[in-house]
């Protein structure tokens, strides 16, 4: 099996590599975090790369690339500590390609692609990352639907066009979409502790349209899209972390020589590399597992998730007693590398949760031959 990425592949994250350190430096990065984490100019300039509309189809005006460009864009983006919320407009793409009908993707496909932000907002308190637990209620009214409940920490839920919003019906789960302006439907966002922005959403009776009435299947794909993305972020961030921690070895000097020559140091900077290249191979395994039948891909996305987890943790932590004080300094790029791990790490269920998810998973198969 061929694991290098195609000429395109690589060009594609190239071009947003460059992007990324030519347009969205550490500076630009600082300002947008104390202007309230998001910057419509910067998702004017992913549109315009037509980042918003990769996975999009031909037909409905994207670019009708696959899970694996998506990777190498968020990785890309990870590496360059972008905040604004790509990942869930690529997570909105793959939901509606997969479980909207023709009415409401020939509505919304488009719009994405031309840069409305549709997100999702699942979480409610204390469902503990469990996806099963949902006391939002879905009604009919008339040939509509009209939600009420709550939900809270939704990415960027304040800036979105529209958000997809599971909810009960009938007793069962079926997930919707809420369009923002809709009577009813009201965001207050906040800054999170990366610089990015959250909301909670509190729906009133607001108007809703059916996305899929079988919303266990339709969110647990929602969700398995985004932590392969969020995977794949993870690897961009651990990548630069650790090479602003080898450059800073390889400058800072005691006893008149670099830091980075004593061994005991440069042990601890192999095992962050360690732990970066079996994240990586980890991320490749999330995405390139998102076309298996559900129960495999989901015990593969917890496998991904355990592991990226575990590496987040010790690389930024490696990274941050490497660098002494100044590593935890909000002047200097590596604080907001950690914060961003940290974040990642809790995005779509901890490492214990998923630690859960395998263990509950296993099979006979799995354990030792006798």
């Amino acid at each position: 099996m061929d694991f290098d990425f195609t000429d395109e592949q690589i060009q594609l994250r190239d071009a947003v590599q460059r992007w990324a350190d030519k347009g969205y430096d550490f500076e630009r990065r600082r300002r947008i975090v104390a202007a309230g984490g998001f910057d419509a100019d910067v998702w004017r300039e992913l549109t315009d790369l037509g980042l918003t509309g990769l996975t999009v189809p031909e037909a409905h005006g994207g670019l009708g690339l696959g899970p694996v460009e998506a990777m190498v864009v968020m990785e890309a983006l990870g590496h360059g500590l972008v905040m604004e919320p790509l990942a869930q407009t690529l997570l909105a793409a793959a939901v509606l390609q997969r479980h909207a009908d023709a009415a409401l993707q020939a509505d919304w496909l488009p719009r994405l692609a031309a840069g409305d932000r549709m997100v999702l907002a699942h979480t409610e308190r204390r469902g503990r990352h469990r996806l099963d637990h949902c006391t939002t209620t879905a009604t009919a009214d008339g040939a509509g639907w009209r939600l009420a409940g709550t939900k809270h920490v939704v990415p960027a839920g304040d800036r979105a066009d529209a958000w997809l919003v599971p909810a009960r019906l009938d007793g069962a789960l079926a997930l919707f979409c809420v369009e923002r302006g809709a009577p009813g439907a009201a965001a207050t966002g906040y800054a999170t502790q990366d610089g990015s922005r959250a909301a909670d959403l509190v729906l009133d009776g607001a108007p809703a349209r059916l996305v899929s009435r079988d919303g266990d299947t339709a969110l647990a794909w929602a969700v398995d899209v985004g932590i392969a993305l969020a995977c794949a972020q993870a690897v961009g961030v651990m990548d630069r972390t650790l090479a602003l921690t080898l450059e800073y070895l390889n400058t800072r000097k005691q006893f008149g020589v670099p830091i980075g020559s004593f061994q005991a140091l440069r042990h601890r900077a192999a095992d962050m590399k360690m732990e970066l290249e079996l994240a990586r191979s980890m991320s490749y395994y999330a995405t390139l597992k998102l076309g298996e039948p559900a129960p495999l891909r989901r015990q593969a996305l917890a496998r991904a998730k355990v592991q990226l987890g575990r590496s987040m943790r010790f690389v930024g932590q490696q990274a941050v007693q490497l660098h002494g004080g100044i590593g935890v300094t909000d002047e200097y790029v590596v604080s907001h590398c950690f914060k961003t791990l940290t974040q990642l790490e809790l995005t779509f269920g901890d490492t214990l949760h998923h630690l859960g998810e395998v263990a509950a998973r296993m099979t006979d198969e799995a354990g030792v031959a006798a």
